[in-house]
């Protein structure tokens, strides 16, 4: 049965069709849920159905999925690595293909769309090299004959629910770890973008079967909040790995806490840029359209404050508000478009009642803040003066919409940065060392992502990623995350005939 746009016949490349099933399950295609569409929010026209999971599905996986893990945790880390480097080979043979698929079906433009692609790529090849390099200590005991090491045993099956805006991205930096880390994965992907999660699912099936292993190893479910309230409250799940908002990254965290879980959070960010009387304007100008315009203001790493210093408060605002009137906005997968449209529906609506909550709290519409009439979801770029004070400024509204306020001193900006219930990234433009190590300091940003002379988006992953305060404290990607995946033994061994005691006890 063919597409229901001929540019839709590219899907057919990653194994996808215009009626797909959304499980997993045990190395088998089935669900037994409700049929759900697939949309293009360029036209909110239906791409292809998606058969969701039903909770009798979700059991019979993790069923599986429980007994695929005592076999995989016993492959050796190396071998494992080696499978995670054949997933990035099979990811990049289909790049195109799959960065394409996140544009038509999330609505980031195409250079985006492949970016998120890659940057899973790029996790394989850093989780390839992770795998030859899980590393315990040796640790001098103050007993004699004594050893104590650390060991590092994989926690078995790791859960992970990710969001809209990276559909495929923040798998990547969770199961890329899990996996050379010895756990199976369980993965339930954003309601709204069931094709990527299939279409990637596919890929990593097709390397497990072509090495004989158990396809349960990674098991995916397209669904709604029932099967990630699944994921959070089942025991067989030592990890859950959440990407949302704050609000139901709360819930879930209570959820997997009462069960004695490990909860690693991604929530939400309320990200500022400072831009000091000494910064490269240019510099500063260009990287805050990219931070605050990008994905159309769906990233948590947007930018939605920018705090200028009073002396070039006026100069960085003219420039850019002339930058913003000449931003393409239409159809992410056509050349020389810049903002795409937003998600669904709602979220055009969310961006109305914001504008108009804006208007009610004094903010000054500088430019945008209106709807653009069409089938999609077309909202234009927006810049609002508005005081730090403001309550709507203490709230993440997700769409291209950019407070400006304006500042004296560098620990006024500080306090600016710090004032928000989020802690997930920050930048600050400035030419002088003591004001970038001072931002850097104890005294200075408070959030997971402190940059300089850069965006708050746009992030390595070969740095550990996360935030602070209401962002959930979660790290993922690069850097030592790997060890939240994995559970940890202080091992003692006496190789003498003594039983002496630490701390010089003496027990007769």
């Amino acid at each position: 049965m063919g597409f229901a746009k001929k540019e839709y016949d590219f899907l057919k490349e990653i194994g996808l069709s215009s009626e797909n099933l959304g499980c997993f399950v045990d190395g088998t295609w089935k669900a037994h849920g409700p049929v759900v569409s697939s949309v293009n929010p360029v036209n909110n026209q239906t791409i292809a159905t998606v058969m969701e999971a039903s909770i009798d599905d979700y059991e019979e996986g993790m069923r599986a999925c429980s007994e695929a893990a005592k076999i995989w945790m016993t492959v050796t880390a190396p071998k494992r690595g080696e499978i995670v480097r054949q997933i990035g080979e099979a990811l990049r043979e289909k790049l195109c293909q799959l960065g394409r698929l996140v544009s038509l079906e999330m609505g980031k433009i195409l250079a985006e769309g492949i970016g998120e692609v890659q940057e899973i790529i790029d996790m394989c090849d850093f989780a390839v090299g992770l795998s030859r390099q899980i590393n315990g200590l040796i640790i001098p005991s103050e007993r004699p004959n004594h050893m104590m090491l650390e060991t590092w045993n994989p926690l078995g099956v790791v859960g992970v629910i990710t969001a809209f805006n990276f559909p495929c991205a923040v798998l990547g930096w969770n199961a890329c770890n899990a996996l050379v880390c010895g756990n199976c994965v369980v993965w339930k992907g954003a309601p709204t973008t069931p094709l990527i999660t299939i279409a990637i699912t596919k890929l990593v099936a097709a390397v497990l079967e072509k090495n004989k292993l158990p396809g349960a190893i990674f098991t995916a479910f397209c669904g709604g909040a029932e099967i990630g309230q699944a994921i959070a409250k089942d025991t067989r799940i030592p990890l859950v790995s959440f990407t949302g908002s704050t609000k139901v990254g709360l819930m879930v965290q209570k959820t997997v806490n009462e069960r004695f879980g490990k909860c690693l959070l991604e929530l939400s960010g309320n990200n500022a840029i400072i831009v000091m009387d000494d910064a490269d304007i240019k510099l500063a100008v260009r990287s805050i359209l990219f931070a605050a315009v990008g994905t159309a203001g769906q990233r948590c790493t947007t930018c939605r404050r920018l705090i200028l210093h009073e002396s070039i408060y006026q100069t960085v605002l003219d420039q850019l508000v002339e930058l913003y009137k000449q931003v393409k906005v239409g159809d992410p997968l056509e050349k020389g478009t810049l903002l795409g449209p937003l998600h669904t529906p709602t979220s055009r609506q969310n961006f109305e009642k914001g504008i108009e909550k804006i208007k009610s709290q004094g903010g000054k519409i500088l430019t945008g803040g209106t709807v653009i009439e069409s089938e999609g979801n077309f909202v234009r770029p927006t810049i609002v003066e508005i005081s730090p004070k403001s309550n709507v400024v203490q709230e993440e509204l997700f769409a291209p919409v950019l407070y400006v306020m304006k500042f004296k001193t560098f620990e006024e900006a500080v306090e600016i940065n710090n004032s928000v219930p989020q802690g997930l990234s920050s930048s600050i433009f400035t030419q002088k060392p003591e004001l970038i190590f001072k931002w850097l300091g104890p005294l200075g940003s408070d959030c997971g992502i402190v940059n300089v002379n850069i965006p708050t988006n746009g992030a390595e992953i070969g740095g550990a990623f996360g935030g602070e305060k209401a962002t959930g404290g979660g790290r993922e990607a690069g850097s030592d995350s790997w060890k939240q995946y994995m559970r940890r033994s202080t091992c003692t061994i006496n190789y003498g005939n003594e039983l002496p005691l630490a701390q010089g006890i003496n027990f007769g």
